[in-house]
């Protein structure tokens, strides 16, 4: 457990760059902060911060989120919470956020419409200018021009190779290695645009704000098919309807999306069986053999 009294006096330095004289900043109290990481409330004076930390971090974890969360904020398509710093302080990693007011209920049509929005940005190429994180997973974004390629080298093979390192060999590795070896025939003849990510849409990185405002955090960004951020959306549920039929009336999805989700969905599965453990190991093996039936 990291010293909370070090840490802030961290933020405290950091915040102080970043936004002027933050006197008297207390440590309100801890939240909720999910899997990966830790959370608390932070205050000086009348300003709130949200801060999320982690006790020896992958280098560069945060620094990478707040790139991803510019990178979103500057197309003006749909909110997410402002960084304001960032930095470590002894063997403690801290993301500063702007701090917001959220419910987990709102207009599912709206988050369709702005993140339909978000998917119509392009990048030119897929990948990113950083490599960023997938939970605490390294995830590569090296520019590529090949859809199929970039999400065999990319996406599927590290993954695989960490699940080989992690012990998880045998009919997993030898049935993903045929994957990798087909993976052209389940992406023939679709030809996505690069478009804008989250990258790690499940239903607990959206929420709105009191007025109605959808709000997404915690990316994974990079420009990619924008069918993988659908595909994660439906992996683990918590989206309705009117959230797909929104999106769907400004960008429809493509023929063949059906076995396209599956193989979208196998990335964020396996990330689970690395991060997690076992429990993922049949829900792995059973995806990569219903892609296997279709080549």
């Amino acid at each position: 457990m990291p010293d909370k009294s070090l840490l802030l006096e961290s933020i405290h330095s950091g915040l102080t760059e970043s936004v002027g004289n933050v006197a008297g900043l207390q440590w309100i109290r801890d939240l909720g902060g999910g899997d990966i990481n830790q959370a608390a409330l932070i205050r000086c004076k009348d300003q709130s911060w949200f801060v999320k930390y982690r006790l020896n971090a992958p280098p560069g974890m945060f620094e990478a989120e707040a790139l991803a969360l510019a990178e979103i904020s500057k197309t003006g398509c749909i909110k997410v919470p402002e960084a304001i710093a960032w930095g470590i302080g002894i063997d403690t990693s801290w993301l500063v956020l702007e701090y917001l007011e959220l419910t987990s209920g709102g207009p599912a049509s709206l988050l369709g419409e702005q993140l339909a929005a978000l998917h119509d940005v392009s990048g030119g190429s897929f990948g990113w200018s950083h490599n960023n994180y997938i939970g605490t997973t390294p995830q590569l974004n090296n520019r590529s021009g090949n859809w199929a390629e970039f999400w065999r080298d990319c996406r599927m093979k590290p993954q695989l190779e960490i699940a080989k390192a992690n012990g998880f060999g045998g009919r997993l590795l030898d049935r993903g290695e045929r994957l990798l070896a087909n993976l052209d025939q389940l992406i023939l003849d679709h030809d996505p645009s690069a478009s804008l990510l989250h990258g790690d849409l499940w239903a607990g990185n959206k929420a709105f704000t009191s007025a109605g405002q959808p709000v997404i955090f915690d990316p994974a960004s990079y420009y990619g098919d924008r069918e993988t951020d659908i595909a994660m959306t439906e992996l683990f549920g918590g989206f309705e309807p009117e959230f797909y039929s929104a999106y769907e009336a400004h960008l429809p999805l493509s023929a063949g999306y059906p076995l396209r989700r599956e193989l979208y969905k196998l990335y964020h599965v396996l990330n689970h069986l690395n991060l997690f453990g076992a429990a993922y190991l049949s829900r792995c093996e059973n995806i990569i053999d219903k892609l296997l039936a279709q080549v």
